[in-house]
């Protein structure tokens, strides 16, 4: 029996030697892909179940289809993003309908008015051309799924907000704030909201996107509210239900910044 234990004892010393061998080995080698094959398989080589699945899929294709070309309103004339230096006609469109859109349910909420809105230039993705408005349109202009919020803003954010406009030198939407600017270095010489002088401790309700109240587009002054409310609704919804409310869109040409 001694001699047994002695064996066993020894036995297992050698696989636990030949185990640690494999371990080191096999941890020193290092594998590389030296070769990659694959084949193309037609997604059309089964033409009764690409029919299957296209007689499936036609209801709701024909669906959405009929949903986003239904005529909800006309255009007099194109709105492009592109024809106007401090202001266009799209982007006083979107300043306004916002404010239109989203401050009876602010109001409701709250018990206030909103005074400022600015949007973004870039976040308009496409015109609104001359003739029929239908749901399609909505999502060619605002594809995202940004949403309104109101932020709080003392006078002097407010005033950045100003600054930053200038020095962007793009027709951001913009409703309520009016810019008087020098046309020599564009420096802001003025500031009314609503037709009433700027007022530096005054707080003001600026209705914009949940994408810029965060800073985007280098807004960093929205970062400095102390509040924001969000109205869950989303920019391109505010349009179509716009678009449903009104028979022919309007074409303002109403001036937001003043260069003299």
């Amino acid at each position: 029996m001694v001699k047994l234990r002695k064996y066993n004892r020894f036995s297992t010393q050698i696989i636990i030697a030949f185990s640690v061998f494999l371990l080191i080995s096999c941890g020193g080698n290092k594998y590389y892909n030296s070769k990659i094959e694959g084949k193309q398989i037609g997604v059309t080589a089964q033409v009764g179940e690409v029919a299957t699945i296209d007689s499936f899929i036609k209801p709701y294709r024909e669906h959405i289809k009929k949903e986003l070309d239904n005529v909800l309103a006309y255009a007099p004339e194109t709105l492009d993003k592109s024809k106007g230096e401090w202001q266009t006609t799209i982007g006083n469109l979107m300043a306004d309908i916002t404010v239109e859109m989203v401050n009876p349910v602010f109001l409701s909420r709250e018990k206030k008015n909103i005074d400022i809105c600015l949007l973004n230039h870039g976040g308009i993705r496409s015109i609104l051309p001359k003739g029929n408005v239908t749901t399609r349109t909505a999502y060619e202009i605002m594809p995202f799924d940004n949403s309104v919020v109101v932020v709080e803003l003392k006078g002097t954010q407010i005033r950045e907000m100003a600054d930053y406009i200038m020095k962007e030198r793009k027709p951001h939407p913009l409703n309520g704030l009016k810019i008087v600017a020098d046309k020599n270095n564009l420096s802001v010489k003025s500031l009314t909201v609503n037709e009433k002088p700027l007022e530096d401790d005054k707080i003001y309700y600026v209705a914009t996107s949940d994408y810029l109240s965060g800073g985007g587009d280098n807004m960093n002054f929205f970062k400095k509210t102390e509040k924001i409310y969000d109205m869950d609704y989303k920019l391109r919804n505010l349009i179509i239900d716009y678009f449903k409310k009104v028979d022919t869109i309007p074409v303002i040409t109403t001036k937001r910044i003043i260069l003299e």
